[in-house]
């Protein structure tokens, strides 16, 4: 019997997602892709029966939910769900106008909720899956300079958090994974967004934009390795619900638990000092 898997992988005509489509597909496992149009994925007509695009819009109920209905067609079940669109925004609070930061959300936070919504009956009735939630290290130690993107991914490092504890009696496992920088097209024009309203008072933030754009090519992160990763996630008796990505994530990850047990020791009589 054989241990393949279907995942299913949304953004996966770029970056992060393009690369574990691929390396996916050539060690076997079988893949259903989404992306804006299908064009994206005309290369990967060579695995056939293995191999599902599809068309989605990720702030639509229904072609989510019709999305999952192809899936099940094709190939019987949905092992991976891993939740990878999303862009990053630029730009202090204040700057940012309503739209921005409600687009944000839309594709970072809430088209996962969707994506997830509308995977559950499939998984629940399997009583078996795993879902991948690509958060970031900004949604645990966040940067300058990248307030309402932090937020995001805050919110979607909670939820699934939230939702491992939820799901682990129905035999669903969630791994919230926070990757730093990869070599990918994120720094480029079509991840990434700037505020359009840029205010005087903030012009020390852009400093912290153009260092990420001067990163673009020298990330330490190889976005060709994060398939074997996951592979020893969803194989893995135990897997965990945090998974820090790339030596930058876990070192600024170690940095901010560090600074956290700092704050609360020098804090703890006044933490403690509200009981009765």
């Amino acid at each position: 019997m054989s241990t393949n898997k279907v995942w299913y992988i949304t953004g996966a005509s770029k970056g992060m997602g393009l690369s574990l489509t691929k390396q996916l597909l050539s060690k076997g496992h079988s893949v259903a892709a989404t992306s804006r149009t299908v064009n994206a994925f005309e290369q990967f007509a060579a695995f056939g029966d293995r191999f599902l695009a599809l068309e989605v819009d990720l702030k639509n109920e229904q072609s989510i939910g019709l999305s999952f209905k192809k899936t099940i067609e094709k190939f019987g079940r949905v092992d991976v769900i891993v939740n990878n669109a999303g862009y990053g925004l630029g730009g202090a609070l204040e700057e940012l106008t309503a739209d921005e930061i409600s687009e944000n959300f839309e594709v970072n936070f809430f088209a996962a909720v969707r994506v997830v919504q509308n995977a559950l009956p499939y998984l629940r009735e399997q009583r078996s899956g795993h879902i991948i939630n690509i958060s970031s290290i900004a949604g645990f130690a966040p940067g300058l300079g990248w307030s309402m993107y932090c937020a995001a991914k805050f919110a979607l490092s909670g939820l699934s958090e939230a939702l491992a504890n939820d799901l682990k009696p129905l035999g669903i496992n969630v791994t919230n994974v926070l990757p730093g920088w990869f070599r990918t097209s994120f720094a480029k024009p079509d991840s990434i967004a700037y505020n359009k309203n840029q205010m005087a008072e903030y012009n020390y933030l852009r400093e912290y934009h153009e260092k990420m754009n001067s990163m673009d090519g020298t990330q330490p992160g190889n976005p060709d390795q994060i398939a074997d990763a996951f592979l020893e996630l969803v194989y893995s008796g135990n897997p965990p619900v945090n998974l820090f990505l790339g030596s930058d994530a876990f070192n600024r990850a170690k940095s901010k638990i560090a600074q956290l047990n700092q704050e609360m020791s020098d804090w703890e009589k006044v933490s403690k000092s509200t009981d009765f």
